[in-house]
């Protein structure tokens, strides 16, 4: 018979690694030291410091000349929120090369170079702020005058595109028809344009892809063009931008997919990936659970079971709401 005492104080194998240790405050004087600790404090702190050395390896190995094509992708809410300046910045200084969002990605985007959203609160009355016509993405707050004043823009903007394609004698793709914008907002709008994610997107000519396009206010402005004019000329094609994007992803000689989020630019991104075996490197940033069997849950290595993640890449994924933790990955990678 085991003595209590010897179950209770098993021996242990010995194992190496790093000792958990967060940083002791009269030691450090900068974030940037701060951070050199998360790895070792444990928990989603680990996973961040683990992105931080995945991406800053493929930032070297870009430096060097060699070629890492980085994917990017994120839903609506993240360009709602302030994490639109990070991604603008990232795409003016070249560290972005293919982008996938959905239409809120677009459209917000476009909107905030007119009016900001403003910051609100969770713990409103909603039916309140219907009557006032107020919408609320969270506690972000986005008056209507916003979506009158984008309207104002886009059906000179289909018009425009209309004419482009009996130009062409053919449909612009989704990823043509968001480059047309980017173009569209330099003429048309002042130094607001410098914050955009679509501005520096046609500057660098970096393609945005959105396989959902008129899956949200671009959607409700094609319908009153349409249905205004009797239109049934204007066709946005997202058929040939499949080709273009699977075909970014298969001709890299290796990859990385940064994905805040999930849903369709996260699926979008790695299957993708799958025609050439899948992705070198993967970030993801996520507050979905797998347990539902949703896309937008599942960890980077159910991607290996797809071949959308090569099975000896470099991948994590960090557990949390992307504005907490998305500007200080790319403020340690690319400033620490």
């Amino acid at each position: 018979m085991t003595e209590p005492k010897d179950i209770v104080l098993k021996k242990s194998e010995e194992i190496e690694g790093l000792p958990i240790e967060g940083p002791w405050p009269d030691e450090v004087s900068s974030l940037e030291e701060v951070l050199d600790y998360y790895e070792r404090i444990g928990f989603q702190a680990t996973h961040l410091g683990k992105a931080i050395g995945i991406w800053r390896k493929v930032e070297e190995k870009r430096a060097k000349g060699e070629e890492v094509r980085v994917f990017l992708g994120y839903t609506s809410n993240i360009i709602s929120s302030g994490l639109r300046e990070i991604i603008a910045w990232l795409v003016k200084e070249g560290k972005v090369d293919v982008i996938v969002t959905t239409a809120g990605g677009i459209e917000e985007d476009f909107i905030k170079t007119l009016k900001p959203f403003i910051l609100g609160d969770w713990n409103v009355n909603d039916a309140l702020m219907r009557e006032k016509g107020i919408n609320r993405i969270g506690n972000i707050f986005v008056p209507n005058d916003r979506y009158i004043e984008f309207e104002k823009y886009m059906i000179p903007f289909f018009e425009r595109i209309l004419e482009m394609e009996r130009e062409v004698g053919k449909p612009l793709t989704a990823s043509e028809f968001i480059h047309e914008m980017g173009r569209y907002m330099d003429e048309k709008l002042g130094k607001e344009k410098e914050r955009s994610v679509i501005y520096w997107a046609y500057k660098r000519n970096v393609p945005i892809f959105c396989p959902a396009i008129t899956d949200g206010s671009i959607g409700d402005m094609l319908y009153f063009f349409k249905e205004e004019r009797g239109d049934r000329e204007l066709i946005i094609d997202i058929a040939n931008d499949i080709v273009k994007l699977n075909n970014l992803a298969v001709t890299a000689k290796e990859t990385a997919s940064i994905i805040l989020g999930g849903s369709l630019p996260k699926h979008a991104i790695i299957n993708a990936n799958l025609f050439r075996g899948g992705t070198d490197y993967a970030i993801y940033i996520t507050t979905a659970v797998p347990w539902d069997g949703s896309l937008s849950g599942a960890p980077p290595s159910e991607g290996v079971s797809w071949g959308k993640i090569r099975a000896k890449a470099d991948y994590v994924e960090i557990w949390a709401d992307a504005t907490l933790v998305f500007p200080l990955l790319v403020w340690k990678v690319m400033k620490g």
